[in-house]
């Protein structure tokens, strides 16, 4: 039995893996198509630079790495993704790339590597051999719109009886002009608002530029974006997103829901929530699953989730591993 491992030359290397792996380890998850994965890797997010690396066990490919290092904040740190196929597991393919990953990390002149696992006693196992300190859980929570029996439409007339004196603005990709500086200072707010626990991670330096690259970069990875706001006066003060695939399906990811501190307690959270949950079936009528990822301990979060009807469904685990 032997591992090798090199820079990852084409998806088609890496994309089995990818699937297997989806479906062994998330299998209530949507498993990319090999189109989708090759635009995921050939497209970095904005503001973010990449590289890739593979496993072979016995001359066949078992795993790939992906190492992502942020190139606007955060200049300290890399987020590492990696996957071994699970017939290949508990064979040393894991230990090689992260030896890969260790070596491109300190190469590069960073301090300090970030991955995240499904909590389970295989995934604790590994980070504890190679002294990752676990530093914040995440609960991933799931609605299926197919099984609640909620009156959306009740509770979006109930939330606005607390939310006199705004009003909404929809739209999809890249914000409005009017808004966009607003959405820009809302997402930087992000990580500083949201619970991060021990993960050494700075809140990002997100500008008009930056958002209109965001969303640039989720269309060429085949990912379209649905945004509904709130506004006093002409000012964007909440703020929710909803990520779907462009092909449509029945799919969505929740991304982040933001709310400007001086404007709480209005039940905007909510009322945007519910506003671009039927703005994204308007366009995505086969819309039936949507996921989301909260902090733990983010129970005011949690809750908003909990009125709608999402249930928790996954416990993940952030890892940090200082070098």
């Amino acid at each position: 039995m032997s591992v090798s491992t090199g820079p990852l030359a084409s998806p088609d290397d890496a994309y089995p893996i990818d699937r297997a792996c989806t479906e062994h380890d998330r299998p209530d998850a949507p498993v990319h198509t090999r189109e989708v994965f090759a635009a995921r890797l050939a497209t970095p997010p904005a503001e973010h630079t990449t590289e890739y690396f593979l496993a072979r066990l016995d001359g066949e490919p078992a795993g790939y790495l992906e190492l992502m290092y942020p190139q606007a904040d955060n200049l300290g740190n890399v987020h590492v993704d990696l996957l071994v196929t699970p017939s290949a597991r508990r064979r040393g393919v894991g230990r090689a790339l992260y030896r890969v990953a260790a070596e491109r990390t300190r190469a590069a002149g960073r301090l300090r590597m970030l991955f995240e696992s499904i909590q389970s006693p295989a995934s604790v196992a590994f980070a504890a051999s190679v002294g990752a300190d676990a530093a914040l859980e995440e609960l991933r929570s799931r609605l299926d719109l197919g099984a609640v029996h909620l009156r959306y439409d009740e509770m979006l007339t109930a939330a606005w009886e607390r939310a006199a004196g705004y009003h909404l603005i929809q739209w999809s990709g890249v914000p409005p002009e009017e808004v966009i500086e607003d959405v820009a200072a809302l997402d930087s707010s992000f990580l500083a608002e949201a619970p991060t626990g021990d993960l050494d991670w700075e809140p990002e330096k997100v500008d008009a530029d930056r958002v209109r690259a965001t969303e640039q970069s989720r269309t060429a990875r085949g990912r379209i974006t649905f945004h509904t706001g709130a506004l006093h006066g002409d000012r964007l003060v909440a703020w929710t997103t909803l990520n779907c695939a462009i092909a449509g399906g029945e799919h969505a990811w929740q991304n982040a829901t933001l709310v400007a501190p001086d404007h709480r307690g209005h039940r905007l959270g909510l009322l945007v929530k519910l506003a671009n949950l039927a703005h994204a079936r308007t366009y995505q009528p086969g819309l039936r699953v949507i996921d989301t990822f909260n902090a733990a301990s983010n129970e005011h979060m949690l809750r908003i989730n909990r009125q709608m009807g999402f249930r928790v469904v996954e416990s993940v685990v952030h890892w940090q591993r200082d070098l």
